[in-house]
């Protein structure tokens, strides 16, 4: 289990989170379901048209290029949806209640690139190590060639 520091303050790009520690228990899950159902009313992002996705801060290296991975018609659609919530929060109004954002339809688009993104940059930093440890190796065997053998004195 990881430690409670390791669940705040490092959990990767999108930030502190405690879903992973309550993800792992079901009756934890099940309370929590409650509040985040009421946490995502209150918040107000879908009345001003947005989807959760769009919340994600885009300054990390990582969302970057889960951005660039997005299709033509989801970026178009994400440009379209910030467009709107930025014009309704100036206005500081919320969309007529159809046009409102229903939580069916509230999916995560981009947080699976970005996982897939920190996943690649994961297995590209253990390859490098390899390789780092690899050439630290034949170093190591050329440095011992006049070292003492065994059996010889």
């Amino acid at each position: 289990m990881p430690s409670i520091t390791k669940m705040i303050f490092g959990n990767g790009p999108l930030g502190p989170s405690f879903a992973p520690f309550i993800r792992a228990r079901p009756g934890l899950q099940k309370y929590w379901a409650r509040w985040s159902n009421f946490y995502k009313n209150a918040a107000g992002y879908r009345q001003k048209g947005y989807l959760y996705d769009d919340l994600i801060v885009e300054e990390t290296p990582q969302v970057q290029l889960a951005l660039k991975r997005l299709s033509a018609k989801q970026r178009y659609d994400r440009v379209f949806r910030m467009r709107r919530g930025l014009t309704q929060s100036m206005a500081h109004k919320n969309l007529p209640k159809e046009q409102w954002i229903k939580p069916e339809e509230d999916v995560r688009y981009l947080t699976p690139l970005i996982e897939q993104v920190v996943a690649e940059e994961a297995e590209r930093a253990e390859w490098d190590y390899m390789t780092v440890e690899k050439i630290q190796q034949k170093r190591a065997e050329k440095r011992n060639i006049f070292s003492k053998r065994e059996g010889t004195h």
